[in-house]
């Protein structure tokens, strides 16, 4: 998949202003309609056109698609970096993308499939939800807790120019919740247009935050289930052993069995997230090899190769 330079299909600069996205739209629109354009590929420059407009007439399709596409020029091999949109407030549920390329699905297509906003079809007197994504520390599912997060908040300013405001808020997590879960923050969205009636400025609509996992020095999450690369020494896995190994709840006394091998998995059960049911822990094994970096070492080893002839190899017939 490529990379698209939206602002090089709308031809304006990459601050032009919404006047000057506007115009170029309804330039682009009419020279490309397929019902009066006589140029050949007319219809495939309209979707094209429409595309690049959809995300830039929105502050906030907008403001993510430029802190994205800094790093990356036009037809570049393109995968979006996991979480890449994490930390803005998107309003509605986005717009649906059946007509749009791979490359805007990827981005903005989670939005439409996943979105809980509410549009124009709902009545005035109930604002329109967010949605966010964050990222949050293992720890507050493991345990639940009060965590802080700031959100980006996109807005065109009185002279048409694309600007950014930070909001923060204080958001009990619950323990046990689990990545793509949502936090729902009553009030928190878009306040109600005037309904009509004094005194009465509507209801606000909700904010939903989508959470994900930043990543953890050791555990690794799968679902409701963690797991753990552990070292092991050649011997451990070979004899057999007891090792501490660190878990979420505490240091344990694991045992290893005999003749263990790279990539044995051991199972803890219960002891992953605190769900309903809870996940499990996996203990996944690693054989640390110790340096030859000295001569005491060094004939170690070479009295391990002659006691024990051992061809890691022979399976592959080489």
């Amino acid at each position: 998949m490529e990379f698209k330079d939206y602002y090089k299909v709308m031809g304006v600069a990459r601050d032009a202003t919404e006047a000057q996205i506007k115009q170029a739209y309804r330039k682009l629109a009419r020279k490309y309609h397929p019902d009066v354009s006589k140029e050949k590929d007319a219809e495939a420059r309209f979707k094209e056109v429409g595309e690049a407009y959809e995300v830039l007439k929105s502050a906030e399709k907008r403001a993510a698609y430029d802190q994205l596409g800094k790093d990356y020029r036009p037809g570049q091999d393109f995968r979006p970096p996991p979480n890449w949109d994490s930390g803005f407030e998107f309003s509605g549920a986005g717009a649906g993308s059946a007509d749009y390329s791979d490359f805007f699905d990827s981005l903005f297509g989670a939005q439409a499939r996943s979105g809980r906003g509410r549009g124009a079809g709902f009545h005035a007197e109930r604002g329109e939800d967010h949605h966010a994504k964050v990222l949050l520390d293992l720890e507050a599912a493991l345990n639940g807790g009060a965590r802080t997060f700031t959100l980006r908040v996109p807005e065109i300013d009185q002279n048409g120019r694309l600007v950014s405001k930070e909001r923060t808020l204080n958001v009990q997590v619950p323990k046990g919740i689990l990545a793509g879960q949502q936090i729902r923050l009553a009030g928190q969205g878009a306040r109600a247009h005037d309904s009509g009636t004094a005194g009465d400025s509507g209801t606000a609509g909700d904010l939903y935050i989508e959470v994900d996992f930043q990543p953890h020095p050791l555990y690794r999450v799968d679902g409701r289930d963690l797991a753990l690369e552990l070292p092991v020494a050649p011997w451990e896995a070979a004899l057999g052993a007891t090792v501490k190994t660190p878990t979420p709840t505490g240091m344990v006394d694991l045992k290893i069995p005999a003749a263990s091998h790279a990539g044995s998995k051991l199972r803890l059960k219960g002891r992953g997230i605190p769900a309903n049911p809870p996940g499990d822990f996996y203990v996944i094994l690693q054989i640390a090899l110790p340096a030859a970096n000295d001569d005491k070492a060094k004939a170690a080893y070479a009295a391990f190769a002659a006691a024990l002839p051992f061809d890691p190899r022979a399976t592959l017939g080489a």
